[in-house]
This record gives structure tokens, C-alpha cells and sequence, in this order.
């Protein structure tokens, strides 16, 4: 158990029977009335962001995340295998549990799956990875406005916007925050 007033951004926390991840908080004490805590906080299994308002005080439960390293080796049909490096335990996650994360995976790439007991959150994506272009559209002459871009096919099968200088068979950096061309590798 954990007092609201010992919030910290990044906490897990156990509210209502859904597992909460605390994005920010604030203590707020009105010049009437009680003090209080609002915060806002996303919840680890659906994406959901919401906010909430906690009187201060009051002690709610702490939720213990385990986070796993393990290296995505491949996909068969709708279900994604992965292998803990250290135990070589293997795991089969069903797309629909990782749809966001799909585009970026590719053989041999190491991510961090989340757990909860023994229920899985999801995973975590390094910040940037390389990928190869597979192919893109030839740069057109004249054609150098300012940021000009073309479409580019990547390894995984994304479809992303890269400078015009960049060619197939190429390897460029991709973020995975909002999967757009960082730089050449």
C-alpha cells in the first residue's frame, strides 16, 4: 500500500481492479475544504487514459510490474513468439494483444514484455531501430521543396516517409514513438 501523496510519475498502481500507470500528478489545497490529489493515469491494459481525483491521505495499492527481456524470433499466422535470452523460455502472444507494436517487429529484435502476476500488459519497444529499405520510389528531379519526402517500404513490411536521398537496400533509424525516419544508420 502506498499513500496518495507518495505518487510518482511512472508508479504502477492497482485501482478499481484495472492496473494504473501514473503519467502525472498533482497536490492540490484549496484555500477551503480538504486537500486532494488529481492525477492522470493509463491504464495498462487498454491504452486508456484517464483522470482521477484521490482525497489526501487515503492509501491505495501498489501494482509490481515485471519487466522481461526477450528477442522476438518470428510470426505464424496470428501468434508472435518470443524467447527470454536467459531461461530460453518461449512465449506466444496473440496479434491482437501487440497490434500497435506489429509493424516494428522483426526477427532478432530484443523488446521488454510487461507483466503483471502472470498476465501480460504488453511490450516495450526500444526508443529507435534500424531497419532496411526494401524499396522506394525514385527521387524526382526538381522535386526538392523544402522536407521533401517519398515513401519508402521497410523489412517489416511498413510503409513510411523518408528523405529523398535515401535509396533501396539502404539502412535507416526509425522511432518507434510515432514511426518516422530518424536518420541513415
Amino acid at each position: 500500500m502506498v499513500n496518495v501523496n507518495d505518487l510518482k510519475n511512472g508508479m504502477t498502481i492497482k485501482l478499481d481492479g484495472n492496473i494504473y500507470l501514473v503519467l502525472e500528478f498533482l497536490h492540490v489545497k484549496p484555500g477551503k475544504g480538504p486537500a486532494f490529489v488529481r492525477s492522470k493515469l493509463k491504464n495498462l491494459r487498454t491504452g486508456a487514459i484517464i483522470e482521477h481525483t484521490f482525497n489526501a491521505g487515503i492509501k491505495i495499492e501498489r501494482a509490481s510490474i515485471d519487466r522481461v527481456t526477450m528477442q522476438f524470433l518470428y510470426a505464424s499466422g496470428d501468434s508472435y513468439n518470443f524467447m527470454n535470452m536467459e531461461t530460453y523460455e518461449q512465449i506466444e502472444i496473440n496479434k491482437q494483444q501487440i497490434e500497435e507494436e506489429v509493424p516494428y517487429l522483426k526477427e532478432g529484435l530484443n523488446v521488454e514484455l510487461t507483466f503483471y502476476e502472470s498476465e501480460l500488459l504488453g511490450i516495450n519497444l526500444p526508443d529507435k531501430i534500424e531497419y532496411k529499405v526494401t524499396s522506394t520510389e525514385p527521387a524526382v528531379r526538381g522535386n526538392t521543396v523544402t522536407n521533401a519526402t517519398k515513401e519508402a517500404v521497410l523489412e517489416t513490411g511498413l510503409v513510411i516517409k523518408v528523405p529523398l536521398f535515401i535509396e533501396a537496400d539502404e539502412v535507416i533509424i526509425v522511432s518507434t514513438k510515432d514511426g518516422k525516419y530518424d536518420s541513415r544508420a
